[in-house]
């Protein structure tokens, strides 16, 4: 069943540092793409997860330092593409991978990835696959086995694909999601990927068998599912974290301690952060 979304359109004043702050409290909560607009910031959060008392918790809305007010607006998937078209930006990575949609022109790079730019792909977490994309262009992937968890747009597993992985996994609870990895895998002529819908139970039945994970997801998940991650994990196993804040990188390294995952590289860009374990 497709999920619907619903987009909150903030006018924030002053924009800076308003809107930075907002969208770190936003991404506490489910939302889970973000767009910078002229006025602030645009959120966008599946219709079930929109309750009324959602944003009641939100220090800045009723902050004396700044004016913010807002618009609801249900976002229908027919009409996604053109919202990303106005929006959408390509990422290039140290020159070496670019990700691009198919309006955008080419680049002659070692690895581009063309995606359909959907629901799927908020700019919001534009910084963590950026550090995500940049782990892995620093990583020897040849002939790993590869779970690319919360896979999103699955643009990291066809990455990791591109650099010679032997196959990969790529799992997202999100219907949009599930069917944008399928069509984006097609268009990037990746073939040994599988694309599952679903969330970390599917995991159950795959004990050691990663020789990678990929888990751009957001602080809540990841703890939560930090278990299940790590029994997929082969020992000397690498694993990869993102889609949370500096702030949270010690209870991440804490959690991941606990299932004898250690650190071993961590980055940092505009205050998200993005951290590389080993299982011992």
């Amino acid at each position: 069943m497709e999920s619907k979304y619903i987009a909150y359109h903030f006018k924030i004043e002053p924009k800076e540092p308003g809107a930075e702050i907002l969208l770190a409290e936003l991404g506490e909560l489910a939302f889970d793409s973000f767009v910078e607009t002229e006025e602030g910031l645009s959120a966008y959060i599946q219709e079930h997860d929109n309750t009324t008392d959602l944003l009641n918790d939100v220090y800045i809305l009723n902050n004396p330092e700044f004016k913010v007010s807002y618009e609801t607006e249900e976002i229908e998937q027919v009409n996604w593409n053109e919202e990303w078209e106005k929006n959408f930006e390509p990422i290039n990575v140290d020159d070496l991978c670019y990700v691009r949609a198919p309006f955008h022109e080419e680049k002659n790079v070692q690895y581009e990835i063309v995606i359909e730019p959907k629901m799927s792909f908020g700019t919001g977490h534009h910084e963590t696959t950026f550090m995500m994309m940049k782990h892995l262009l620093n990583i020897d992937v040849i002939d790993m086995e590869v779970l690319d968890m919360g896979c999103g747009t699955a643009i990291l597993a066809i990455l990791a694909l591109m650099k010679g992985a032997k196959h990969a996994d790529a799992i997202d609870i999100d219907n949009w999601c599930y069917l944008n990895s399928i069509e984006n895998a097609e268009r990037n002529n990746i073939t040994n990927i599988d694309v599952y819908e679903g969330d970390a139970a599917l995991l159950a039945d795959k004990t050691n068998k990663y020789d990678l994970v990929i888990a751009n997801i957001n602080r809540n998940i990841l703890l939560n599912d930090m278990e299940a991650y790590a029994k997929t994990l082969k020992i000397g196993g690498i694993i990869l974290f993102s889609g949370f804040y500096t702030e949270d990188i010690d209870a991440i390294e804490e959690a991941a301690n606990q299932q004898n995952m250690f650190l071993d590289n961590q980055l940092e860009r505009n205050n998200w952060a993005s951290l590389k374990f080993i299982k011992k």
